[in-house]
């Protein structure tokens, strides 16, 4: 399993970022040929009772890294990733990642 993971910080107007992210770019991102499994956290706070640096993170599943790279040069990808830089590019960090068994 591969997993590519958007975290975004804290957007300015969140109304607005929760319109557009759960409206347009999750619809947009789901259609991504390959993708197993699209899961949102929605961050409520630290530990220590403060907001959190980031608002929300989006990890996004695939059989393999192949799978990965080639859902992201698919159609559906390419228009995701300019809907993502459309409205969050100042915001996401993108990373790839695989599960760790211990």
């Amino acid at each position: 399993m591969a997993k590519l993971i958007a975290l975004y910080k804290q957007p300015e107007d969140k109304a607005a970022f929760d319109e557009h992210y759960f409206n347009t770019h999750a619809p947009i991102t789901k259609k991504i040929p390959g993708l197993k499994e699209m899961n949102v956290t929605k961050f409520v706070g630290t530990p220590m009772g403060k907001e959190s640096d980031y608002y929300l993170m989006c990890e996004m599943v695939y059989e393999s890294h192949n799978a990965l790279k080639a859902g992201l040069k698919s159609d559906e990808g390419k228009a995701s990733g300019k809907d993502l830089m459309s409205f969050a590019g100042s915001l996401v960090t993108l990373m790839i990642g695989e599960d760790v068994d211990e």
